[in-house]
């Protein structure tokens, strides 16, 4: 009878762990599996960035723009600059071209380009308008015509 305890003791006590070479396929998994997982990650994360940022930089120049064509401001003013304390890291440019679609019409193309920094890469967005130069008259030609029924 005690045969019977000591092999029914050593089965439900010698048998309950893993082996050595399920721990270590384990290990083999997970030291494959957690790098990749955590690239991933990251990769998320930075687009994330990306793009949240990119959104701020877009209303930003937009804000610029707009800004700048109601006070007159491209004609004369700074062609570059940043946002302040409040928007560290963005920064932005301006440019001014003659409008190559219609060179009669004297417009000027406007371009504004915020810069900005998303884990040590720079990115930027570009926005642009027409603008006409002061004193110049845009006239518009429209052609109209009716048909009588």
């Amino acid at each position: 009878m005690t045969r019977f305890v000591q092999s029914a003791r050593r089965n439900r006590f010698g048998r309950n762990g893993f082996t050595f070479a399920e721990v270590l396929a384990a290990m083999v998994f997970m030291a494959i599996l957690i790098p990749a997982v955590i690239e991933g990650l990251m990769i998320a994360n930075r687009s994330a960035e990306v793009v949240e940022r990119r959104a701020i930089a877009a209303r930003l120049a937009a804000n610029l723009l707009n800004e700048t064509v109601v006070t007159g401001d491209w004609e004369s003013g700074v062609n570059s600059g940043d946002f302040g304390e409040e928007w560290p890291g963005f920064r932005w440019e301006m440019n001014q071209t003659a409008w190559a679609g219609d060179v009669a019409a004297g417009m000027e193309e406007l371009t504004v380009v915020v810069y900005y920094p998303v884990q040590g890469r720079e990115h930027f967005v570009q926005l642009a308008t027409l603008v006409a130069p002061e004193g110049t008259v845009v006239t518009s030609e429209e052609e109209t015509s009716s048909t009588a029924p």
